[in-house]
C-alpha cells in the first residue's frame, strides 16, 4: 500500500464502548486529530444493555478512597484517574450536555429517563461537537510494531512502538499515539470477543487470567428451581471452601431455573469463581442475617405460639416468603401436616437451622454469555497508572476493561471505564 493510501491521525482509539468514546472525545476536545475504530456497526452497543437498559453511569460515592476500596486490592491503581476525572467530574460531564439524572438506592446514579441511549447520544454529541472521525464496521485484523534504538547516556536502548494499524479490509491506520479500549469477553455478542488482550499479548504485555465476572452462578441441588422468580432483600450469602469462610456480603438475591443471580450473587461471583479454580465451593444463605440464633428462635416460638392449631404448612407465612415454605418444611424432614403444638424443640430448632444456614453447592459461574465484565486482563504492573500508558510501547495506551481491574455492581465498572478514558485520552495528547 502507498504512502498516499495511508490515513495519518494524532490518536487512535480501537473500541466504541464507553472508555473509547470518552478517551476519543477527550483527546479531540484537546485540538487533536482523533480517529475512533469500532468493529461493530454502531457504538455503545454492550453500554445500551448495562444497568438493565438504563445505564447505571456511576455511584454517587464522593470519597475516592471509599470508591478505590471497591475495586479490591488493586483500586488504589485508579486513584489518579478518580482524582483526574471522578463521580463529580462524571456527573458534571453528562449534566452539562443536558442529561437529567437521579440517585437510587445504594448511591447509584441513572439518567433520569430510564433509557442507557439517552447516555449514548450524549457520547456520540459529544464526539461529533470535537470532530473526531468515527470508523465503524472497522475490525483492527493486525496491531504492527517497529523498532526504535534512541541513544540513552551514550548506548543504544531499544524502544518499542506501534507503526501502524492494519483494518479487515487491508487499510492501513498511522497515528502518533494509539489507545486500545477493546473491552474483554463478556457478552461476546456485543463484539467483546477478547481482541485487546491478543494484541497486547503480541505487543510484549502480560494478561492475567481471564475470567467472567459479575455473572450469576449455577446451584448444584434443584430446589432453587423451585423457588424460580422469587426475590429476597436484605439477606446473607457467605462462601465457604472447606469448612472455612472465604466472604460474604448482605443484599438481593433472586433464584433461576439455574440456580442464583441478583447485585449480591453478581459481586460475589468473581471470588467464587477463583475459589473454584482450587476445589468444591458451597454457599450459606441466611435469610435473617440481622437476628442471631437466639432472637429468631423466640421470633418462631411467637409464631407458633399465635398459630399453634394450625397445621406447619399453613403458619409459616410471618416468617418465610411463600415459595420457600413447602422447600424448608421438606428439608427439615417434618409433616407438613403436622399441627404446631405439636411441633418438638428438636424439630424447631431445624427450622431454624435451615432459616440461618440454608446450604447450597456451587456447580459453575454461568460463564462470559452472561457475564457484565471481565476479570484479568492487562496487567497493571505493565501500565502506568499516571497516565494510562503501557511501559512497554512507547506510544500506546489502555483504559476500561481491557485492564485487570473490576468493581462491583452499582455504577463502579462504568466510572472505571470514564476515568481511565478521560486520562487516557488526554495523556495520548499531552
Amino acid at each position: 500500500m502507498s504512502k498516499q493510501s495511508k490515513t495519518f491521525f494524532d490518536v487512535v482509539v480501537i473500541g466504541g464502548g464507553p472508555a473509547g468514546i470518552m478517551a476519543a472525545g477527550r483527546a479531540a476536545e484537546l485540538k487533536a486529530k482523533v480517529l475512533l475504530l469500532e468493529k461493530n456497526a454502531g457504538l455503545g452497543k454492550k453500554l445500551l444493555l448495562t444497568g438493565n437498559h438504563r445505564s447505571n453511569i456511576t455511584n454517587a460515592e464522593f470519597d475516592l478512597q471509599k470508591f478505590a476500596k471497591k475495586y479490591g486490592r488493586k483500586g488504589d491503581f485508579l486513584l489518579h484517574c478518580l482524582t483526574n476525572f471522578g463521580v463529580k467530574e462524571t456527573i458534571n460531564f453528562f449534566e452539562k450536555k443536558g442529561l437529567k439524572i437521579k440517585k437510587e438506592q445504594g448511591g447509584k446514579i441513572f439518567p433520569k429517563s430510564d433509557r442507557a441511549s439517552d447516555v449514548l447520544r450524549v457520547l456520540i454529541n459529544f464526539l461529533k461537537k470535537h470532530g473526531v472521525k468515527i470508523m465503524t464496521n472497522s475490525e483492527v485484523r493486525k496491531i504492527i510494531k517497529e523498532q526504535n534504538f534512541a541513544p540513552l547516556n551514550g548506548a543504544a536502548s531499544k524502544k518499542n512502538k506501534i507503526a501502524k494499524l492494519i483494518l479487515n479490509n487491508g487499510k492501513e491506520i498511522v497515528g502518533k499515539n494509539y489507545i486500545i479500549c477493546a473491552g474483554g469477553k463478556s457478552y461476546p455478542k456485543t463484539g467483546s470477543t477478547g481482541d485487546g488482550y491478543k494484541w497486547a499479548k503480541e505487543l510484549g504485555h502480560k494478561v492475567d487470567k481471564i475470567r467472567p465476572a459479575l455473572t450469576p452462578i449455577k446451584i448444584k441441588e434443584n430446589w432453587p428451581k423451585m423457588a424460580q422468580g422469587l426475590s429476597l432483600k436484605n439477606v446473607g450469602l457467605a462462601v465457604f471452601q472447606n469448612n472455612k469462610k472465604k466472604c460474604g456480603r448482605v443484599g438481593e438475591l433472586l433464584f433461576t431455573h439455574f440456580g442464583i443471580t441478583g447485585p449480591m450473587v453478581l459481586d460475589l461471583s468473581g471470588e467464587i469463581g477463583e475459589l473454584l479454580e482450587k476445589g468444591e465451593v458451597n454457599l450459606v444463605l441466611d435469610l435473617n442475617p440481622a437476628l442471631d440464633f437466639q432472637t429468631l428462635d423466640k421470633k418462631i416460638q411467637n409464631n407458633f405460639s399465635k398459630e399453634q392449631n394450625k397445621l406447619l404448612k399453613n403458619s409459616l407465612a410471618n416468617l418465610l416468603p411463600q415459595k420457600l415454605i413447602p422447600i424448608i418444611i421438606e428439608m427439615s424432614g417434618i409433616n407438613p401436616s403436622k399441627k404446631v403444638n405439636e411441633i418438638t424443640k428438636q424439630e424447631r430448632h431445624k427450622l431454624l437451622k435451615l432459616l440461618k444456614k440454608l446450604e447450597m453447592k456451587v456447580g459453575s459461574l454461568l460463564g462470559f454469555e452472561t457475564a457484565i465484565i471481565t476479570d484479568g486482563g492487562v496487567s497493571l504492573t505493565d501500565i502506568d497508572s499516571k497516565i494510562m500508558k503501557s511501559k512497554l510501547i512507547e506510544n500506546l495506551f489502555f483504559a476500561g476493561e481491557i485492564i485487570d481491574l473490576h468493581g462491583p455492581c452499582g455504577g463502579y465498572n462504568l466510572q472505571l471505564c470514564w476515568s481511565t478514558g478521560y486520562l487516557a485520552g488526554q495523556s495520548a495528547v499531552d
